[in-house]
């Protein structure tokens, strides 16, 4: 069996320290992915709108 490390306890606090803050950034970063795509989608639905009303009612039904 291999030695631990001279500084065992601090570095077994540091690599649990350091796991669970990449664990949160893992799903921080994948709900700021969502937020990005929902905010895409409100940015064009919004844009959809605006041409929407530039055109007659029901002009682009078959789009729907």
């Amino acid at each position: 069996m291999e030695e631990l490390p001279e500084k065992f306890p601090e570095y077994s606090i540091m690599y649990k320290t350091l796991t669970k803050q990449i664990k949160a950034l893992k799903q921080k970063k994948e709900k700021m992915e969502v937020e990005e795509i929902k905010l895409k989608i409100q940015r064009y639905e919004t844009e959809k709108t605006r041409i929407e009303k530039m055109f007659p009612d029901n002009f682009f039904k078959e789009f729907n």
